[in-house]
């Protein structure tokens, strides 16, 4: 594995003190995972009840959502845009996940029997510019990991998945239970840091820290379109 490149300074390591910093480095945490042969990408909760209707501060955002995330939320939106292109390109594995509508404790059941889904309820929605397409699976969860008691993980076996990417809200909540999970499931786990957001900097920037000491290789959209090229169709 690749060791984290700690010379190369992101955003999100500046709120960490640098002898913190060189103790991470000095204990051998933050080594880069080797991308997989098939990935797929999961985003986590990216629905207006996390963005708002447009984009505003989040003292603005929150009147409308109490869970908004203000600018921050829409400054990501065009590069998860890029990332779902990245992937659909490709015709790699796209996940969006959403909360629950009736918070029930199993989500995400399945039967052979067709039912025609009610519309979600407001907030539940995805803005237009990141919209699943059709063919694309949204997968309702009642928890913060989009693993509790949801069918994802036999879904990414079916798609013989090794590799997961995820980005999306909120950095310090279900991303991260999600990214946990998918460690703890075996998974090759990226996390696209310029592609997820809170309405907390202090907080998404201390567990982009602490993710990628611990449970993911965090990269920028950029890095992970380099990994990409060798892996492009023919």
């Amino acid at each position: 594995m690749d060791k984290q490149d700690w010379s190369a300074k992101k955003v999100w390591m500046e709120v960490v003190p640098e002898e913190e910093q060189d103790l991470y480095r000095q204990s051998g945490f933050g080594e880069r995972q080797p991308f997989g042969i098939c990935p797929a990408l999961i985003v986590i909760d990216v629905t207006l009840a996390f963005t708002g209707s447009k984009s505003q501060s989040v003292a603005d955002a929150i009147r409308e959502y109490p869970t908004a995330c203000g600018e921050v939320a829409w400054d990501s939106l065009p590069r998860i845009a890029r990332l779902l292109k990245l992937f659909r390109d490709r015709s790699w594995p796209i996940v969006f996940t959403r909360n629950d509508s009736i918070d029930q404790a199993f989500a995400g059941s399945a039967t052979k029997r067709v039912r025609s889904k009610p519309s979600p309820p407001s907030g539940q929605e995805f803005p237009a510019e990141i919209a699943p397409l059709e063919n694309e699976w949204v997968l309702e969860k009642a928890k913060a990991s989009c693993f509790f008691a949801t069918p994802l993980s036999s879904y990414l076996q079916v798609q013989k998945v090794d590799t997961l990417v995820v980005c999306g809200v909120s950095t310090s909540g279900c991303v991260r239970a999600s990214v946990v999970d998918a460690c703890s499931h075996g998974y090759t786990t990226y996390l696209v840091d310029d592609c997820c957001f809170d309405r907390s900097h202090f907080a998404h920037c201390a567990n982009l820290f602490d993710i990628s000491a611990k449970y993911a290789s965090v990269v920028s959209l950029a890095e992970l379109e380099a990994l990409c090229l060798s892996h492009s169709p023919g």
